[in-house]
């Protein structure tokens, strides 16, 4: 049976037979965003500037690579930048918590663990946002706060915004959940003060590129170049928001792939890197934090980064000179 997220890239006899809960769905996103603004819901201030890093639309998009570059420019700025984070999917009974390279995924969320692993920065993981922002400020000495995929968490202040989208499937159908993929509607991005451009840019959006990606072995220090693969056959595995970016990445790089989406954040058992050809598995740097317990044999993590456009950081550079001055971006 095809799954929900199928029907979203069009406008389809099963979309709108799911517009009339897309206009429920709408109506509770409108009513709650009016509750912030007009001060009947509370929105907490940090000491730190927050900067929010998110996206309209279900499914991956590329802010979590965004996240991983922006840490390492701040720093490289002379910031102390730490990152809070949702958890999704962690299963700790108690919140906030401090996420390190060699926390449980399945405790405190996949994405984190990345995080940790990816930037050397704090990272606190919680579904109350300005908890997990006051729990790094209280155990760290970050003087800035990167949150990654809090758009929509309006209960966090946050002084820049910036959007990410997906610039080959762009908004899908335009529907909201469930008759499509948006979270908010697409007017929402209005307000970002940048919108990124996962690919083909559009009007006023800045743009990033996928670096050259690093393979390395999942249980070892070997590190080699992606362009091994080309011609090679390979099993692929991404449990990730959009498997499908991952699997045509290594095709235009010339990998032969035997494909094997799974669900977002699906929590791997050795029995599904068992296969019976011998050929090498090829995985994302966010399904690797899940199997490097699992012993899997001839298992890489292909690590993805980005390098976001020129124009982006000048106008990244201005915002912060905006927030260190205390002004607010027009």
């Amino acid at each position: 049976m095809p799954r929900l997220e199928s029907f979203w890239d069009t406008v389809n006899p099963v979309s709108l037979a799911l517009l009339p809960l897309s206009l429920l769905f709408a109506s509770a996103v409108a009513v709650r965003r009016i509750l912030y603004r007009v001060g009947l819901r509370r929105v907490q201030r940090s000491t730190a500037p927050v900067l929010v890093v998110g996206n309209l639309t279900v499914g991956g998009t590329g802010k979590t690579p965004l996240v991983i570059w922006l840490a390492d420019y701040l720093r490289g700025r002379g910031w102390r930048p730490g990152i809070v984070a949702r958890g999704y999917g962690g299963r700790a009974r108690f919140w906030p918590q401090q996420v390190r390279s060699d926390s449980d995924p399945a405790m405190v969320g996949d994405e984190a663990v990345l995080l940790a692993a990816a930037t050397r920065c704090p990272v606190c993981v919680g579904p109350d946002r300005p908890a997990a922002v006051a729990a790094l400020l209280e155990h760290t000495d970050i003087d800035l706060v990167l949150s990654d995929d809090g758009l929509q968490h309006y209960a966090l202040g946050r002084d820049l915004e910036i959007a990410v989208i997906d610039g080959r499937r762009r908004l899908g159908n335009g529907f909201m959940l469930p008759a499509g993929p948006l979270r908010e509607p697409a007017s929402r991005l209005r307000a970002a003060d940048l919108v990124v451009a996962n690919g083909p840019v559009g009007p006023g959006e800045y743009a990033m590129s996928l670096q050259r990606p690093r393979v390395r072995e999942l249980r070892a220090d070997r590190v080699v170049q992606l362009a091994e693969f080309a011609g090679c056959r390979v099993h692929a595995v991404a449990g990730i928001g959009n498997p499908l970016r991952f699997f045509e990445l290594l095709t235009d790089a010339g990998v032969q792939i035997e494909a094997h989406p799974f669900p977002d954040h699906h929590v791997f058992r050795a029995t599904d890197l068992v296969f019976d050809d011998g050929l090498p598995i090829l995985m994302t740097a966010k399904d690797a934090v899940k199997c490097r317990r699992i012993l899997c044999r001839d298992c890489w993590v292909v690590d993805i980064s980005v390098q976001p456009d020129d124009a982006f950081i000048r106008r990244l550079e201005t915002a912060l000179q905006d927030i260190v001055d205390g002004q607010k971006i027009t």
